[in-house]
């Protein structure tokens, strides 16, 4: 049986046991997809990434528990992470993703990572009525993109929300999620996200919504930078920026393990 390295990361925080942790695996060669699954499965974080490292670019991929994934920010912090403080990576320029979202690019900052994603922006929608009493507070604004956005009226209400999961299971919205958001009192926009039918129903930091709430608040707020805060248990923090279609988020990543399993 063959034996991989594996790194777990607590991204876009810097306190251990914060942010949202994603394992990352280095592979010579991909494995088949359904035991990249099960071992996204077996590690029961948010996310696991794979990559293979072809030096000017990086191929990536990555897992829930449950699927894989077209877009991850956390992971993709992760991974940069891994190939820069544990594996010699250069820094010299950005490294380059390969993704099923086409090209990403990670620059490091000092000891910060900058993602470039693609811009999301959504759209008005109509509420599905399982939407409706699911959350407790009815929210003032609803869109779309690849998640629903749920707009509500003050950080207070985000951080009190308790989402019904009988109800929101009852949704099909395989691969995306639901995004709640308002304007923040100490940082620009808070957000909290949820994926109903998954076994991870509350995602602590979610890149991949930041690509649709980044165009919403620049435009209400009418700023390019902002910062952020998704109000999980664990919590974390980002640094915004909308620059045209792409979305490019700052933040931090600390290594929780390193280690070693056969497959």
């Amino acid at each position: 049986m063959p034996t991989l390295p594996l790194y777990q990361v607590d991204a876009f925080t810097s306190i251990l046991f914060h942010g949202n942790p994603a394992c990352v695996v280095p592979l010579s060669k991909w494995l088949p997809v359904e035991t990249m699954r099960r071992i996204a499965a077996e590690n029961g974080v948010p996310e696991t990434a794979f990559f293979i490292d072809h030096d000017d670019a990086i191929e990536l991929r990555w897992f829930t528990p449950d699927i894989e994934m077209d877009l991850c920010g956390h992971a993709t912090v992760a991974t940069a992470h891994v190939l820069v403080r544990h594996l010699g990576h250069s820094v010299e320029k950005p490294l380059v993703f390969n993704t099923k979202s086409g090209p990403l690019k990670v620059t490091v900052a000092g000891s910060a990572y900058v993602l470039d994603l693609p811009s999301r922006p959504a759209v008005p929608a109509t509420l599905p009525a399982e939407l409706a009493d699911a959350f407790g507070f009815r929210p003032k604004q609803v869109l779309r993109a690849r998640d629903y956005m749920l707009v509500f009226d003050s950080e207070d209400q985000i951080r009190n929300l308790r989402p019904d999961r009988n109800l929101l299971d009852q949704l099909n919205l395989d691969p995306g999620g639901i995004i709640c958001t308002a304007r923040g009192e100490e940082v620009d926009f808070v957000s909290r996200f949820f994926t109903p039918q998954a076994t991870i129903f509350e995602d602590p930091v979610t890149g991949s919504a930041h690509c649709t709430l980044t165009p919403f608040w620049a435009e209400r707020l009418r700023k390019t930078a902002m910062t952020a805060r998704q109000l999980s248990e664990r919590g974390g923090a980002l640094h915004c920026t909308l620059s045209e279609d792409r979305v490019l988020l700052k933040g931090h990543a600390v290594t929780f393990m390193e280690g070693k399993f056969s497959v």
